[in-house]
């Protein structure tokens, strides 16, 4: 690596963790399956694989998903987006990039 370079850190369990979070809160806040597929416009099949943990969701539609919890549940998306995203604020260290050295 050159002087100036960063790397963003790997997180542990990021790839899969949506599906465990989500069946993790939709079991929590009394959400069924088809209630958060009618709520984004997507099929309940895919919320199952989703919930299964069988795909990870894009980026696109992790936004969807929390729209549709904050209309379903503000409390459930919020919990979703702190047990989900939370860990990226909280490790102290992880991700900071040294800008003693930064000549950019």
């Amino acid at each position: 690596m050159g002087k100036g370079d960063r790397t963003i850190p790997k997180y542990k369990g990021c790839m899969g963790k949506a599906g465990q979070v989500l069946r993790d809160v939709l079991n929590t806040y009394g959400i069924s399956q088809n209630k958060l597929a009618i709520a984004m416009g997507v099929r309940s099949s895919v919320v199952y694989r989703w919930f299964n943990e069988l795909i990870d969701p894009t980026v696109n539609t992790l936004v969807k998903m929390v729209v549709a919890l904050k209309l379903l549940d503000i409390d459930a998306a919020r919990e979703f987006v702190q047990r989900y995203l939370g860990e990226i604020l909280e490790d102290e260290g992880e991700g900071e990039v040294d800008r003693s050295t930064n000549t950019e």
